[in-house]
This record gives C-alpha cells, structure tokens and sequence, in this order.
C-alpha cells in the first residue's frame, strides 16, 4: 500500500501494524538478528524451483552462514540445501519451520557461485538443484574437521616473460594486461607443436602477479596432468594450484574444493565440473579445445563448460582465454561479434611451425598417379612414408574407431549385419572369434543376411587393432604398438616404432612424431551431425600439433578426398578461415551459434501439443519427428536476443507439469550436437 500525504500518523501506524500481523512472529529461542534463513532445498521439481524461508534457533545462529549445508523437513522429508542468505522477515504469511540442523558451517556455496548456478540453471531451462550439484562435491566430513598445518609463507611469483606468446603477439596484448589487472579476452589457436601447457601457465602466472585467480577446464584428465606439470614448473611449486578431477577420489578432490573455499588457493585446473570451482578474485578463466565434446555435461540441463566459464568471465568481469589446435564455430563467432580478440599466428608462420600435409588414396588426381591404390585404405604413397619415416622416429597412425572389427556388413548386398536375437549390430572382436552381437553378446557363428541370404561378412569399418597388423605386416622390423579405450599410452620415446591410435588417445612423443598417417578420413566425414566438419579438423589439428615440422622431414598422410573442405582446411593450415565457413553456412541456415534452439524430447501425445504453446515471437518450431521407440523431438528455433525468453517458456512447462505429477521432458538449450 502506497503512503500519501491524506494518511494521517494514526492511519499509517494501524497499516504498518497490519502488515506485522500477517507476518509470523519469530518464535521464542530464535536467532536475534537475522532469524530467516531462504535454503535452497535439494530437490529436482520444477515447480518447487525457489528458495524457502526457515527459522533459525539461537543455538543455530553463529554455524547458519550463507552458503553452508543444512538439512530441513520439506513436506514430511528430511532434505538436504544450503543457505544462500539470512534475512530479518519473511514474506511467507504461514508459520515456518525451523532449519533440522546445520549440517556443517563450511561455507562451500559462496554468493557469487550460487548466482552463477541459478544463471546457468535459467539459461538451459533447468533448476538450481541440478546445478548445485555439479558446483558442489559430496561432503567428506573427515576432510572438514582436519587440523590445518599452518601454511608456509609463499615464495614470491617468479617473473613472468612472453617467449613463448611471441609467435601471437601475447606479451603486449595478454599477460602485461593481465599482470596489470586489466582483463582481455582473446581466443588463440595454437600453433603446432606449441608447447601448449605452458602457454596456459604463462598466463596463470601473468594473473596471479596481479593477485586475482585463475579457472581452467581442459577436456580430459591427460591434458589435466599436462598442465599440472606445467604449472608446477612455471609457478614454482605445487602449492599455488590444484587439481579437481572425478580420478582424485572423493577425499582427495573435496580436500582440494576446501582449499579453494576458504581462499588458500587461487588456481584451480580439471574437467568441465571445474568451472564452477570456487576460487576467490577470479582474474582469468581458460577452456583449452573448447569444441571437445567432453566439455558438454552429459546431466540435466546439460550446461557446456565454455559457456559457464564466459557467464561467470561477464558476472565477474574477468579475462577470457580460449585457447587449441583447432577453433571452434562459437568461438569464432565471439570474435567476429568483437567480444574476443583474435591472437591467430598468420598464416605462413603456422604453415612453417607444422608438417607438410599429403592427401592420399582417394582423390581423382591419387588414381591417376598410383591405379593400383585407390580406394586402398593404405595406398601406395602412405605407405613409402611409413616405411621412409619409421627409421627416423615414431610414426602415429590416427583411426576413427576402436576395435578389430566393429561393424560388420553382407559382403553380397552391403546390409548390415544384424543380430537374428535381437537385431543388434554384429562385430569381430578379435582376429579368431566369430561374429558376435554388440548388444546381447549372441555368438553368430552361421549366420545368414535377411535381405539375399548371403553368408559372407565384410568389414565396412576397422579398428585400432586390426589396422595394427595391417601396419605390422607393411612395415617390418619396428614394433607396432596400440593406445586407444582403456589402453592408452600418454607419452613414448623418440625410438622408432608405429603408434596406431584413436581420437584423444594419442601419445605425445618426445622430439615428435616423424610423420602420421591419417586413416578413413571418409568415415568421419560422413557422420550425420551437425558438427561433423568442425570435429574432423579438431581432431586432425591434434594429429598435426605432434608432428615434427616440414624442414624437419615432417610429413602427414591423410587418407581421403582432397575435395572436402575440412581436409582443406588441414592442407592450407587454416583452421580459422575454415571455422569462419562454418559459421557464416550456420547462419544462413539459421542453426546455432547465429540463434537460440532448443530441443523437446518425449512422448508423441505429450509432446505434440506443444507446438501451440506460446513460444516468444518470432519463432520456428519444427516436428515432431520421431527418434526412438515411442520417442518424438521438437525442435524450437528464435534469434538469439529471445534465448531467455526461450529458455523460460520451457522452464514453465517443465513447471506445469511437475505441479501436475507428470514426467519431466527431455530438454536441450543449444544441444553440443544435433542430428
């Protein structure tokens, strides 16, 4: 109610008196400052989405910090939350309950962490408790209640220099902005054979100079322990930094959180959960090959830690690093905004710093100058390389899939081979077992195609294993050796031996690789993904980065059609022109990163409906269309200034239908990948 100058000092004390009335009176025994606590409950319905008040004891007062875990009694449970702030009343008109009890006054939700998560949690149609999970580890109570060993006093930072940024022009326009408290943001596609975990320690180091922290996400746990050594190295020590990673074990990695927490430490490095790691004064959040897949969180509402890290880089007004071998199309489309700056080398240094790349096999011009090779997997010209470089070092041989077979076909009419128990594909999982299901493990010994009644098999693709005695029986007297699954090699010699290796797993070499063959380059182009041009040169650029450069007699071999833009892109050494192709075709299709999309996965009957519903104007919505059994898809496409709206149509009737006690949908805002 509006105060105006009519009402009278009686009237407007009987108002104000009023309005105490509806509110609950904190009840005796209760905190005397601040006695509301707003908890985020831990719970994952959609339209409970929201902070609850409760009341906070005397007993409570000094351990109910914001950000600390408590347990509450939430409709007849005991659920666990955190406080996220203490508040003198309550707007809620009932009579509240109290907080059950403090489970621990560790602070391990900070504010500004919690604002970050309700961000992300509104920006993929999600809710906050789905993604406080993935900021906060599980409590390891031991952990919280260990004694301290005071800390030594820090060695100063050594001094940092900007060698190795040279090539890109980093020490005026990176690490001097960095030292001096400025904050940049720059993408950078590196070099090949950069020696990348130092460039990423360098400007850690440029950062912590001016006392602000750093975050770090790389996509899997070998390019974690790159870094981690790196940094030691750069920073002088292990103690400025630590690791978060699932492979630490929940002790290890919580002891790590705790020190990020309570502001002992300043820099912190893992996987994609670490971007919401709670370091103090955040100056710079890095994303080494932010177009990997494994940056995408494969768990509701399925957050990308790029765009977690750029949320909380614009929240906290800090500096921006993307860094890799290759550039990704939402990257590239941050530079051509102007929101990052671009520090590409040009293009004859990154063509003097790499190997010479060849294409082989299966181009018009290979057929002409080797008849009897083409459509061979390993055609002639590959394989003089392999002989003429084997004795000069290790030679890398990249393959797209794992394996000794892994997929198999009729050899009459080319239908694949299919499970008679369970329609599953068929494999050969070593040289001398017979075909087997992928799916039920039934052996098919005698089996027969059901479209011509052929009983020969053929191998459409070949994995590591099978290729290693191809290489094995072309090249003799070096050993061959295998890195892929759960079998991977991180780092080998320079003695000369054939590494055959899948995407990711490839070792790094000392000295480099003296050449690599790129096999079934045609296989990975003819993936049905959206994404399928830019994951070819992301993963080829990986391959070129370890290999010696061309004046050193470094060549790469790649196994393909010459004619396609990607295997361009790796011969012109020019994976930035080619993620500006991408993105100016993404545009003119209208797919993301130039709009907002957003995907509905359910049943057809719940689903369908949907495509009346109130989507902000203007929008597309294309579908339904079918994906699995009884599964269909939506698609919902706006331009990219209506993306919240977007995003809170859905959270809405995420709402809806949890009040109703109905199943939640299958949401994706900007899904990583779109067949």
């Amino acid at each position: 109610m509006e105060e105006t100058e009519s009402d009278g000092p009686e009237q407007l004390a009987l108002v104000r008196d009023a309005v105490r009335k509806r509110r609950p009176k904190p009840a005796p025994g209760t905190a005397a400052e601040r006695p509301i606590a707003q908890v985020a409950v831990d719970m994952p319905l959609a339209h409970l989405d929201r902070p609850f008040d409760y009341v906070v004891t005397e007993a409570q007062d000094e351990a109910a910090r914001p950000g600390c875990r408590v347990r509450v009694r939430f409709a007849g449970q005991r659920l666990d939350g955190f406080i996220l702030d203490r508040v003198e009343t309550s707007d809620h008109t009932g009579r509240l309950g109290r907080l059950e009890r403090v489970v621990s006054p560790e602070v391990v939700l900070r504010p500004d962490i919690a604002r970050l998560c309700r961000t992300i949690a509104d920006r993929y149609a999600g809710t906050f408790a789905d993604v406080a999970r993935l900021a906060v580890p599980p409590r390891h109570a031991r952990e919280e209640q260990a004694e301290r060993t005071a800390a030594e006093s820090p060695r100063p930072l050594p001094a940092f220099e900007g060698a190795r940024w040279e090539p890109y022009d980093g020490q005026s326009r990176l690490l001097d902005p960095l030292a001096g408290g400025a904050s940049p943001r720059v993408c950078v596609p590196t070099l090949p054979r950069a020696d990348w975990p130092k460039l990423l320690a360098d400007a850690v180091l440029a950062t912590l100079h001016s006392r602000r922290g750093s975050v770090v996400c790389l996509p899997d746990v070998r390019d974690v322990d790159r870094l981690d050594a790196a940094l030691t190295a750069v920073l002088g020590g292990p103690e400025r930094h630590v690791v978060l990673t699932a492979a630490l074990g929940p002790q290890a990695r919580y002891r790590a959180f705790l020190a990020l927490a309570r502001g002992e430490i300043k820099v912190a490095i893992g996987n994609r959960a670490a971007a919401f790691a709670p370091v103090h004064d955040v100056g710079l959040v890095v994303v080494w090959d932010d177009g990997d897949d494994l940056h995408a969180e494969p768990r509701a509402p399925y957050p990308h830690a790029r765009e977690v890290l750029l949320t909380r880089a614009h929240e906290a007004t800090a500096a921006v690093l993307l860094a890799g071998p290759a550039r990704s199309v939402e990257a590239q489309s941050l530079v051509e905004s102007g929101w990052c700056v671009d520090l590409a080398a040009d293009s004859d240094r990154r063509r003097r710093a790499g190997p010479r790349v060849i294409v082989a096999g299966a181009s018009p011009g290979a057929a002409g100058r080797d008849p009897a090779g083409r459509g061979a997997r390993l055609p002639h010209e590959a394989q003089t390389v392999l002989r003429e470089s084997a004795p000069a070092g290790p030679v890398l041989v990249s393959v797209p899939r794992s394996g000794y077979r892994p997929a198999l076909a009729c050899r009459t009419c080319h239908e694949p081979a299919r499970c008679a128990s369970c329609q599953g594909p068929l494999a050969q999982p070593e040289s001398e077992a017979a075909p087997a299901c992928r799916w039920c493990g039934t052996v098919a010994a005698d089996w027969v195609c059901a479209e011509c009644g052929g009983t020969d098999l053929r191998a459409p693709v070949i994995g590591e294993r099978r290729t290693a005695e191809e290489i094995g029986r072309a090249v003799s007297g070096v050993p061959v050796r295998t890195s892929s699954g759960d079998r991977v090699l991180d780092h080998i010699d320079g003695r000369p031996q054939v590494i055959v290796a899948t995407p990711g797993a490839e070792p790094v070499a000392d000295g480099g690789y003296a050449a690599a063959l790129i096999l079934d380059a045609s296989l990975v182009l003819a993936r049905a993904d959206l994404r399928t041009g830019e994951e070819a040169v992301r993963r080829w650029s990986h391959v070129v980065a370890l290999v010696r450069p061309a004046d050193e007699g470094g060549r790469v071999i790649l196994v393909g059609s010459a004619s396609a833009p990607p295997v361009q892109a790796l011969v012109r050494a020019d994976p930035v022109g080619f993620a500006a192709r991408e993105l100016a075709e993404r545009r003119s299709a209208r797919l993301p990163p130039a709009v907002r999309l957003a995907t509905v996965s359910g049943p057809a009957d719940e689903v369908a409906p949907l495509r009346a519903e109130s989507w902000p104007d203007p929008s597309e919505v294309l579908g339904p269309v079918p994906t699995d059994d009884d599964v269909v898809r939506l698609v919902i496409r706006v331009p990219r200034r209506l993306g919240s709206a977007l995003s809170s149509t859905l959270q809405r009737i995420q709402s809806q239908r949890s009040a109703r006690k109905a199943p939640p949908l299958r949401i994706r805002v900007d899904p990583y990948e779109l067949e």
